[in-house]
């Protein structure tokens, strides 16, 4: 059993698909029409083959609740491996991106917090 499929509830699919390929970096995977919403999804371009992002709209009412309660909080919904949180960091604050927690070491890991726009707080993290 593996994992292959994971989702990122956004409130906009367009401005989604537009913050997790120009400023993050992934590549579109999967767009597939169904109704007013799509079967979207990304993956890393280190591996296309790999977990696919899906950018899953947000409609359901349980969402907004959800997402406010952990925004509010500072929770990240999903963290993302980088090779360099620094560097990383440094290059996503370039583009204009918005941090919640700047790099922090915790033990043998590295992390940040990034708000992606889309209605989520994201952790990059390394080792």
């Amino acid at each position: 059993m593996r994992i292959n499929l994971a989702s990122v509830l956004v409130d906009d699919q367009d401005k989604a698909l537009r913050f997790y390929t120009e400023v993050l970096g992934f590549v579109k995977k999967t767009e597939v029409l169904l109704g007013e919403h799509r079967w979207l999804t990304v993956v890393s371009p280190e591996d296309h083959d790999g977990v696919e992002l899906v950018l899953e709209p947000g409609d359901h009412p349980a969402v907004g609740p959800f997402k406010a309660a952990l925004v509010a909080d500072g929770i990240p919904f999903t963290s993302f491996a980088v090779s360099d949180v620094h560097a990383e960091f440094d290059r996503l604050k370039g583009l204009g991106v918005t941090f919640t927690q700047e790099p922090a070491s915790m033990g043998p890991v590295t992390t940040a917090v990034l708000d992606d726009t889309c209605g989520n707080l994201i952790q990059i993290a390394s080792m």
